[in-house]
């Protein structure tokens, strides 16, 4: 008798935790007893498999960039090149520095610069350029001079006032080169802050209200859009304050904004 219950706890046991009764094995044991069912799932897990293994190489190939052939990129940057530079109008303004001799005899200083200028293009390369500068600094007061330690280093400025000729000798995609030849006539103010000395008397140009000026210099655009570039030009300004010919270079920086269209 003991034997038996042995017997039947030990299949009570395993029914309870190895049978068909527990969640995992009743299921597969369903699957397993209809047929049918089972190739059904199977069927499916293989379609499903082979859709993810054919959209993976599609997927692949869409993600990699594709390569720019030559004549598209020589196509490409000639319509950029012609939708830069066949603007009909530019105008521009910024800062810049120069070095100016305010007299005969005294040493040069440094000033600090502006510019605006508006150029209307003929074509692509040629274009007729007006511009406007001004220049602020402290004179250099020779040390001989008896009035020196009174002012100091007076204030001083100048203001040309331009007009000639620009042409674009480099067109590229991201850069411009053009050279510029402009005259005109410039203003000088060398006693507004000489505390009532005269300009005369300090060893500076006398102020005046019109004298011959001309520059030469060139552009360098830096293309940050087809219609806007940052500048910077370096450049020769030559002033005739006193009836002389001051011989002065500094350069100009600054923002171009281009609009309107040629015919």
């Amino acid at each position: 008798m003991n034997f038996g219950s042995q017997h039947f706890g030990s299949q009570h046991f395993g029914s309870r935790h190895f049978g068909l009764e527990s969640f995992g094995l009743r299921h597969f044991g369903k699957i397993f007893r209809s047929p049918s069912r089972f190739r059904v799932n199977i069927l499916a897990a293989a379609i499903l498999g082979v859709v993810v293994l054919a959209a993976l190489p599609a997927r692949a190939q869409s993600r990699r960039p594709r390569r720019e052939s030559n004549a598209n990129r020589k196509a490409r940057i000639a319509r950029e090149i012609k939708d830069t530079y066949t603007h009909r109008w530019e105008v521009g303004g910024g800062g810049g520095w120069l070095r100016f001799r305010s007299g005969e005899f005294t040493q040069k200083n440094s000033e600090i610069a502006f510019w605006m200028d508006t150029t209307y293009f003929l074509n692509q390369k040629l274009g007729i350029t007006g511009e406007v500068r001004g220049g602020y600094g402290n004179a250099k007061v020779n040390n001989l001079n008896p009035y020196a330690s009174e002012v100091g280093k007076p204030q001083i400025s100048e203001y040309p006032f331009l007009a000639g000729p620009t042409y674009r000798f480099r067109l590229r995609e991201k850069t411009a080169l053009s050279a510029f030849v402009l005259g005109g006539t410039a203003l000088g103010k060398f006693d507004d802050g000489s505390k009532g000395i005269s300009a005369a008397n300090l060893g500076f140009w006398p102020s005046t209200n019109a004298r011959p000026a001309f520059s030469v210099g060139l552009n360098l655009d830096i293309n940050l859009y087809p219609n806007i570039a940052f500048r910077i030009a370096p450049s020769y300004l030559g002033t005739t304050f006193g009836g002389t010919i001051q011989n002065n270079a500094g350069f100009e920086m600054g923002l171009v904004y281009r609009f309107g269209r040629q015919k």
